[in-house]
């Protein structure tokens, strides 16, 4: 069976893992997934003997809207979203039971998500995107960088979607053909080597304003991906030892996650603090 990607999302330099030993790196998550464990259980013996008044976490930090990734849902977030809701986040689920649709769709499903959150909110909001759900994140930044506070993308192949192990790119085609036969609103050749292909990559492309925080994380033994194609320029990239499944629940791109979100938070409160500074210095010119 042939992979229905189109060339231009996988640009010239770069390549999906290949073979098994790509795939066995994977098994890392399961590693990944008992270092969360671990830590989790030694989080809640100390709590246990910290007084009650100081268990709060830290008041009115900004919202966050978590993305799946391809063929994920999500709950496969959910720990994530456990681990910012006890820093003080208030986290909200993207709505997608599984990221497996048409690509233009999903922008803007997530664009009007984003909107209700900020809306309710009153303010701007930050996202979390892992895989695929990294390049929605992006492309809708850059789209209504009025909603969108910072972005942190985990092992998102911005610059080269079509770079991937060839397992993905069959599980791709098998869902196109599942569309073509009638099967779902599911991702057609459209998405993957047409028009709505293009326009997505062109959303994903598109510069973010210089007052959208970004974020990338990502891992040379990723084994899904090219991880060449997380180095988007306008991003502060983060390099970790994650397998990709592990992105979502391993404790240390948790904590990058959420330093991260502090560091863009800290970034915008400096950039509030110099423009009302250049506000307040008085006109001197003379008439």
């Amino acid at each position: 069976m042939g992979t229905p990607m189109a060339t231009f999302l996988c640009p010239p330099g770069y390549a999906g893992p290949r073979g098994l030993r790509a795939i066995a790196r994977e098994g890392s998550a399961v590693a990944e997934a008992a270092r969360l464990v671990g830590r989790s259980a030694r989080q809640r013996w100390a709590r246990s003997d910290t007084p009650y008044a100081l268990r709060h976490p830290e008041p009115g930090l900004e919202p966050v809207v978590l993305v799946p990734g391809f063929m994920a849902g999500d709950g496969t977030l959910s720990l994530m979203s456990r681990h910012l809701r006890q820093l003080g986040h208030r986290t909200y689920r993207s709505t997608m039971h599984a990221n497996v649709g048409c690509t233009q769709a999903a922008f803007e499903s997530l664009e009007q998500r984003i909107e209700a959150v900020a809306t309710r909110r009153s303010r701007r909001v930050s996202i979390v995107g892992h895989s695929l759900g990294g390049l929605l994140a992006r492309g809708v930044a850059a789209r209504r960088p009025d909603l969108v506070e910072s972005i942190v993308t985990l092992g998102s192949p911005l610059l080269a979607p079509g770079a991937a192990h060839r397992l993905l790119l069959l599980d791709l085609a098998v869902l196109v053909r599942l569309q073509r036969a009638g099967f779902g609103k599911m991702m057609g050749e459209d998405c993957t080597s047409g028009e709505c292909a293009q326009l997505s990559w062109e959303q994903s492309r598109t510069p973010l304003p210089h007052d959208v925080a970004f974020t990338s994380v990502f891992s040379r033994r990723d084994g899904i991906i090219d991880w060449r194609g997380c180095l988007d320029p306008q991003a502060d990239t983060v390099e970790v030892r994650t397998s990709h499944l592990g992105m979502a629940f391993d404790p240390v791109v948790l904590d990058i996650v959420a330093a991260s979100l502090a560091d863009h938070r800290a970034r915008r409160a400096r950039q509030v603090t110099r423009q009302a500074s250049l506000r307040a210095v008085p006109d001197v010119s003379v008439g």
